[in-house]
């Protein structure tokens, strides 16, 4: 079984940055980032293959940058010029899939980390 474990989640201020971390037990083809605040559903923000395709939602793109380690162990997701409506619970997820943008894509998910930006 993959365990992913993230790490990395806090409050700021709005326009400040974070950087979140996963580390993983093995090596998956795609991982990725989804989060999910109060009362709406999960989604999925930013994803990345072993051939480093990367996805974003539109509402990150030029923000959020994702990344992962040589090993393909650790993912990371460095989030600058955050905004209040990126508070959310964020979802560390792998999959044995090309792409895994979708939910319905992940076969593995982490904990989570919360982020939360004040105004």
């Amino acid at each position: 079984e993959v365990q992913l474990v993230e790490s990395g989640g806090g409050s700021v201020q709005v326009g400040g940055s974070l950087r979140l971390s996963c580390a993983a037990s093995s090596p998956r083809l795609c991982v990725g980032w989804f989060r999910q605040a109060p009362g709406k559903e999960r989604e999925g923000v930013a994803t990345i293959n072993s051939r480093s395709i990367t996805t974003y939602t539109a509402s990150v793109k030029g923000r959020f940058t994702i990344s992962r380690d040589k090993a393909d162990t650790t993912l990371y997701l460095q989030m600058n010029n955050l905004k209040p409506e990126d508070s959310a619970m964020y979802f560390c997820a792998a999959a044995d899939k090309w792409s895994c943008f979708k939910q319905t894509d992940i076969g593995y998910w982490g904990q989570g980390t919360q982020v939360t930006v004040s105004s």
